[in-house]
């Protein structure tokens, strides 16, 4: 029996080895391949949304991984979602935004809900997905998004070490209001690791490993 084959689309090059590494782990037996345009991420920062014509250019990497033989397509960023689920809608094969079986564990896991991101242009998609995938479990939630002011830039400027401590202070500060915490980026997800246990009383959860398990759950 043909090996199944998953293809993921990336905005950032530095992701291919997180899930690289995931895939190896949870995904032994499937083929993978990846896309990668950074350049998607910049223009939405650049025009402040998800125009249409971005949103184009999802849909044709979406043809394209389904064109190369993919049998499931994942898309690892969050700011480009709506994008996915509308490609999603033409595509043969199963599509999947990376952040929505991560929003489906914070709606099962309690009721206040926490969001954070760097950036704005990706909180906002993760938190409409959230509202979206709890009204579809049929669950009242309470919503708090929040954005780490300043650390987007100073890891574009290569502190990443006042990107981790600003990330921090908001992990610690909002896990005391809610049941749960979203991370809308995944590239804060190293953050968690850094902090106390004492600082960890609310679950942590990233969108990269839920949404390999959610796929192992399904590709057979």
């Amino acid at each position: 029996m043909k090996s199944k084959t998953l293809g993921l689309i990336h905005t950032s090059a530095t992701l291919i080895p997180v899930f690289q590494q995931l895939c190896k782990e949870y995904l032994p037996g499937v083929t993978t391949f990846n896309i990668v345009d950074d350049s998607l991420v910049r223009n939405i920062r650049e025009r402040g949304e998800l125009t249409p014509a971005i949103s184009k250019r999802v849909a044709d990497y979406v043809a394209s991984a389904e064109d190369s033989g993919a049998d499931y397509i994942l898309v690892t960023c969050s700011s480009i979602g709506a994008a996915v689920e509308a490609a999603a809608e033409v595509a043969g094969v199963p599509v999947l935004r990376v952040d929505q079986p991560m929003a489906d564990l914070a709606v099962q896991t309690g009721k206040r809900i926490g969001v954070i991101a760097t950036l704005s242009t990706t909180l906002e998609p993760t938190s409409d997905l959230v509202k979206r995938r709890a009204a579809l479990a049929g669950k009242e939630i309470e919503l708090t998004s929040q954005v780490c002011d300043g650390a987007f830039e100073a890891l574009m400027s290569g502190d990443s070490a006042t990107h981790d401590a600003l990330v921090a202070n908001v992990l610690r500060d909002l896990s005391k209001k809610v049941d749960v915490i979203l991370l809308a980026q995944a590239s804060m997800a190293r953050v968690v690791d850094t902090l106390s246990e004492a600082d960890k009383i609310v679950p942590i959860v990233a969108s990269p490993p839920n949404a390999i398990k959610y796929l192992a759950s399904i590709i057979n």
